[in-house]
């Protein structure tokens, strides 16, 4: 064994080890279940995707501990249960790593990630047990935006696709062009439906251009933050509040604020 690989059989063995000092000793940990832990898992993922966003590098690592800390976790309390342990979780996943790469690890052709992509849904619905529908893996509890990127990705994987990534603009201007009109019309049940439409198709087009929407759109709402707590320092260090100022007013702020954020 190398010192590289050594150090991290050490490390993970020291993790094992504390995990259990903690649910022996610990009055918190010991009373924490599998359901008690669902919504910080939740949270901990959610402050990983937001590193990975600002490409914090050491928050990552501090966050990709957090969420090994739960998947131990897991495993611990599973454990107690006789159900599995952390040993058994790592073997399940090695296995099905081997299985979904017979490129590597079988005498499967598959040069480039494309061929690799198109291969990856038929030998998941190969896989014993699996039940055989495409959209059956797809969380229903993701939200919203995440789970039309996952839908999308699914369906393409089996040839349910754009020939040319450009012909996703003519969907666009189409879902467009149908909640123009119920707008038009003023039918709000259906401008609910056109909006929906529209952003899935958004999203399409998002994954076909090779961008994440939900990162797009966090992006987005990090930049507007920037910008107007600009304009609202801004306004109150010159003793004004933004209620008392004018659209106007407040745009000539906005664009100061536009050049220094970027």
């Amino acid at each position: 064994m190398n010192n590289k690989l050594q150090r991290k059989t050490e490390q993970f063995e020291r993790l094992l080890n504390i995990m259990d000092e903690l649910r022996e000793k610990c009055p918190w940990d010991k009373e924490q279940t599998i359901e008690s832990l669902r919504h910080l898992t939740i949270e901990e993922t959610y402050e990983l995707a937001e590193a990975i966003i600002n490409n914090d590098l050491p928050e990552l690592k501090k966050e990709l501990g957090d969420i090994l800390l739960h998947i131990v976790f897991y495993a611990k309390i599973a454990d107690e249960k006789g159900a599995f342990d952390i040993a058994d979780v790592i073997d399940s996943l090695c296995e099905k790593l081997i299985f979904r790469h017979p490129h590597v690890f079988g005498d499967v052709d598959a040069n480039s990630a494309t061929k690799v992509a198109q291969n990856w849904e038929a030998i998941k619905l190969k896989e014993k047990g699996r039940k055989k529908q495409v959209l059956e893996g797809v969380p229903k509890s993701l939200p919203s935006m995440v789970k039309a990127n996952r839908i999308q990705d699914k369906v393409r994987g089996v040839g349910f696709d754009w020939d040319k990534k450009e012909q996703v603009w003519d969907k666009v201007k189409e879902e467009f062009g149908e909640l123009e009109a119920e707008i038009r019309a003023g039918n709000e049940a259906e401008m609910e439906k056109e909006f929906g439409d529209l952003f899935f198709s958004m999203v399409n087009a998002a994954r076909l251009y090779g961008i994440d929407p939900e990162a797009a759109l966090e992006r987005t709402n990090q930049k507007f933050i920037k910008r107007f707590n600009y304009l609202e320092e801004n306004t109150m260090q010159k003793g004004k509040s933004l209620h008392d100022m004018t659209l106007s007013e407040m745009d000539v702020i906005w664009e100061k604020a536009k050049k220094i954020t970027g």
